[in-house]
């Protein structure tokens, strides 16, 4: 029982690190946030930090490994549901982890330049591994139940899965390094927000179906 306890008070501990440490980078910005920001905030010693993490690249791959368990524990249930038809599961597998992308924007947005900087390159492809390795199966366990309704024909729904669970972080991270290289408010130096290369017209034009405009213009 003391065992269970001081491992639950670990885990607390070292989640309130965590937690202090999104709130400074939404705040303050990874780059700018310190260890010292960190033992201020929640009031503790150098030496209590370091017994949860051994610098603050350490603090940013937990906090993107809590953010991954976050995301396994909304589609989980989704992938073991027995109710749904193979199809819906996929559907609702996609919509849910698209809405849990968009609801840590903030989050990713204030990481993104440090992300993509090489110090952090071991820490991307450690992350990319566990995500693809954690994904992959859910993504097969949908497969096979397809496969056995007739749905989906793959021969080898374990390779498919991984295949689509790596290109999910391979979108992830194009999309990621798009961001980070067009930025053309910081190429020119002119004030953020000053400029609108892409009104939300024009985005609606591009991505509305032309056969919805062809069927809207005749009747």
């Amino acid at each position: 029982m003391a065992r269970i306890v001081k491992e639950e008070e670990y885990a607390v501990k070292r989640n309130a690190i965590l937690e202090a440490a999104q709130r400074l980078i939404y705040t303050k910005g990874y780059e700018q946030m310190t260890i010292q920001d960190m033992l201020d905030d929640l009031q503790i010693s150098k030496g209590a930090f370091y017994h949860y993490f051994d610098s603050k690249q350490a603090v940013l791959e937990a906090l993107v490994e809590r953010m991954g368990e976050e995301a396994l524990q909304l589609l989980v249930p989704i992938v073991h549901d027995p109710a749904l038809p193979a199809l819906d599961k996929f559907q609702r597998y996609l919509a849910t982890a698209n809405r849990w992308k968009i609801g840590q924007k903030a989050f990713f947005l204030a990481l993104l330049r440090v992300w993509f900087t090489d110090d952090n390159a071991v820490v991307r492809q450690k992350l990319r591994a566990i995500g693809i390795r954690e994904i992959a199966p859910l993504l097969s366990e949908i497969i096979c139940q397809g496969i056995q309704e007739g749905v989906m024909t793959t021969t080898y729904p374990d390779q498919v899965g991984e295949v689509i669970a790596s290109l999910a972080q391979d979108a992830g991270e194009n999309i990621g390094a798009l961001l980070l290289s067009f930025d053309p408010e910081r190429v020119l130096g002119v004030p953020a927000g000053s400029l609108t290369l892409v009104d939300d017209q024009t985005l609606k034009e591009w991505f509305a179906s032309p056969i919805s405009k062809e069927v809207e213009v005749k009747s």
